[in-house]
């Protein structure tokens, strides 16, 4: 299949999964934004920021209304984060669109590690004891990770994408268990993106360290 055709096919099944799921406007609004900056994010187009600031405002509402907290929560997060990346990816271009891409150190991946315990540790806790979450821990879990992803993804990361792989594996059983049938949909979709998006951020990275280009 030719590429050109892949995206728009892709927002061709979400509405049609919208459609037959009885999705409201605002889930239909989310999730197509949603695909669309991580499609341009793969793809280390620099419109994927400004996609997503949109995309975080849809879904700040939508999980809102169906009681998720830390998914919500997140997206406050998740626009401060976007506007970061989106300075970061502009600044140390070396002369390119956008900043190479950098490597994980394994100082930082402890650090990360540890962080994801302790937050999802004491954000379950909170959410559990505190208000009327819905599935409290794994929603944290889930919210931890995806902060971690979105941080790493605007520090221009390779390991980005495989923190979202599992978010998106997580979210797809989270979701269906909500109903959200479309978003649960769209979330196969960001797996697909993602395993996709490592393969080609991995392979630029293994050709730019053999050109000697340095990632600072």
């Amino acid at each position: 299949m030719n590429n050109k055709w892949l995206l728009p096919l892709l927002f061709a099944a979400m509405l049609a999964i919208a459609w037959f799921t009885s999705s409201t406007t605002l889930e239909i609004v989310a999730t197509t934004t949603g695909l669309l900056s991580v499609w341009l994010t793969a793809r280390q187009n620099i419109w994927a920021w400004p996609v997503g600031l949109v995309n975080v405002g849809c879904f700040f509402f939508m999980f809102l209304e169906v009681k998720l907290y830390a998914d919500m929560m997140l997206q406050v997060v998740f626009f401060v984060l976007s506007i970061y990346g989106w300075i970061v990816w502009l600044t140390k271009r070396e002369g390119a669109k956008v900043r190479p891409t950098r490597n994980l150190t394994k100082p930082l991946a402890i650090f990360l590690g540890v962080l994801a315990v302790a937050v999802t540790a004491l954000w379950g806790y909170l959410l559990h004891a505190h208000t009327d979450a819905s599935i409290p821990y794994a929603d944290a879990f889930i919210a931890t990770l995806s902060l971690i992803a979105q941080f790493l993804l605007s520090s221009k990361i390779l390991q980005n994408w495989l923190v979202w792989i599992a978010v998106d594996v997580l979210s797809v059983g989270m979701y269906f268990y909500k109903e959200l049938y479309a978003l649960a949909f769209l979330y196969v979709i960001f797996l697909g993106i993602a395993t996709s998006g490592y393969v080609s951020w991995k392979r630029d990275y293994d050709r730019a360290m053999k050109g000697g280009t340095t990632h600072g």
